[in-house]
C-alpha cells in the first residue's frame, strides 16, 4: 500500500502540493477544534485548563433537557429551519428553471445579475433594511397599510417575524443558490430537446420529462446537504432581527447558546448544546441519505 501511494505521490505531486493548504487549513479550523468538545462533559474552569477541569459526564445534556426553554428553542429552530426548506429550497430550483426557459441572452445576464445582487450585502445592512421597512412608518408597513393592514412595528409582531424572516432570506439567497442548479442545467444533452419538439413536446412537457429529471441528482444532494444542517439557522439575522418581544418565537438554538456561552460565560453547558445540536444534524443527514438512496438510488456517499 505504501509503495502505491509512493508512486502516487511522484506521478501526481504537483495536485498534492496544490491540495496541501487546504488540508492543512481543514486540519487546523475544523478538526483541531474537536478537542474541545470534551468541555461539554467537564465543569470547564478556564483558571484550571481543559485538562484540569472536574468530569462531569451528561449533568450539562440532562440540564439542557430539562431546562425551561429547553423545548420553545427546540420548537423555533425546527419551525423556522422547516419554514425555510419548504419555502425556501424550492426556490433556486424554480428561479433557475425560469431563467433557462428565457432565450433573450441579455435580459437573461441581466435577470441573473440582478438576483445575484442581494446575496452579496451584508448581513447587517441587511437586518437594517429589514429594520427601516419594517417600522411603524416604513415602507412595508405602508403597503400592509394600504391594503387594510394594522399600522404597527411588524418586526416586533410575533406573527410577523416568520414571514419577515423566510421572505428576506429568500430573497438575499435565492439568485446565489440558483447557479449550481443553472450549472446542471447546461449539462443536459441539448439533443433530447431536440427529440422532444420532433416529437411534438412544448416546453411543460420538456421540463416535466427532461429538465426535472436531468436536475434530480443535483436536487438531491443539496436537499441532504440542508437536511444535515436542519439545526443550523442563521445565527447572525436572528440576532440582529429579534428583540424580548419577540423572544417566545425568535430564540433559536445558536442564540441561546450564545447568551449562555459568551454572555454568561458558561462555556461547559453552552458547548453541550451545540453538541446536541450537530448530533442531531448528523442524524438528519444520514437519515435523509438514506431514504433517498432507498427512493431513488441517489445520495451523497
Amino acid at each position: 500500500m505504501s509503495k502505491i501511494i509512493a508512486k502516487d505521490f511522484k506521478r501526481n505531486k504537483v495536485k498534492y502540493l496544490m491540495i496541501l493548504p487546504v488540508i492543512i487549513y481543514i486540519a487546523i479550523f475544523s478538526y483541531k477544534p474537536m478537542y474541545g468538545i470534551i468541555i461539554a462533559f467537564k465543569n470547564y474552569r478556564p483558571a484550571l485548563g481543559m485538562a484540569g477541569s472536574k468530569w462531569v459526564g451528561f449533568e450539562h445534556f440532562v440540564r439542557f433537557f430539562n431546562d425551561y426553554y429547553f423545548w420553545r428553542i427546540l420548537r423555533n429552530t425546527a419551525s423556522i429551519s422547516a419554514l425555510s426548506i419548504i419555502f425556501g429550497f424550492p426556490a433556486p430550483v424554480i428561479l433557475a428553471l425560469l431563467i433557462n426557459e428565457i432565450k433573450n441572452r441579455y435580459f437573461k445576464k441581466t435577470v441573473q445579475t440582478i438576483s445575484y445582487m442581494p446575496y452579496f450585502i451584508s448581513i447587517v445592512i441587511i437586518s437594517g433594511l429589514i429594520k427601516t421597512f419594517t417600522q411603524s412608518d416604513g415602507l412595508i408597513t405602508d403597503m400592509a397599510a394600504a391594503l387594510g393592514g394594522e399600522r404597527k412595528n411588524l418586526l416586533a409582531s410575533k406573527n410577523w417575524f416568520y414571514p419577515i424572516y423566510i421572505i428576506s432570506g429568500i430573497w438575499q439567497s435565492v439568485g446565489w443558490d440558483s447557479i449550481i442548479y443553472l450549472a446542471a442545467l447546461a449539462g443536459i444533452d441539448q439533443e433530447q430537446y431536440e427529440a422532444a419538439r420532433v416529437d411534438g413536446a412544448g416546453r411543460i412537457r420538456q421540463m416535466l420529462y427532461i429538465t426535472l429529471p436531468g436536475l434530480l441528482p443535483t436536487i438531491t444532494i443539496l436537499f441532504i446537504l440542508r437536511m444535515g444542517g436542519i439545526l443550523n439557522v442563521g445565527f447572525e439575522k436572528i440576532l440582529l432581527l429579534y428583540s424580548s418581544t419577540t423572544y417566545e418565537v425568535a430564540d433559536v438554538i445558536s442564540t441561546y447558546v450564545y447568551r449562555i456561552g459568551v454572555l454568561d460565560a458558561n462555556f461547559s453547558y453552552s458547548t453541550a448544546i451545540g453538541l446536541f445540536n450537530s448530533l442531531v444534524n448528523i442524524v438528519f443527514l444520514l437519515t435523509t441519505n438514506a431514504v433517498s438512496k432507498k427512493i431513488n438510488n441517489s445520495g451523497l456517499f
